[in-house]
């Protein structure tokens, strides 16, 4: 099983840059990078900083396929 996420889809929605969106969680700009190629999956206090940040649910954001 694999997770995939719509992080770069939320951010894109919110017109925001990645190092924009990495300093509202407390992450390198890198760190959101390899979240949206799929390279990193987010520990889960991560997912629910982004989660709170979009104001989304943690399902909307990750999938597991």
């Amino acid at each position: 099983m694999t997770i995939v996420n719509n992080i770069r889809k939320f951010r894109l929605e919110k017109e925001i840059r990645q190092e924009d969106l990495a300093d509202a969680v407390g992450v390198s700009r890198q760190t959101i990078v390899a979240i949206e190629k799929g390279n990193y999956e987010p520990s889960l206090l991560l997912a629910l900083k982004l989660s709170q940040y979009f104001k989304r649910n943690i399902e909307d954001l990750f999938k597991m396929k």
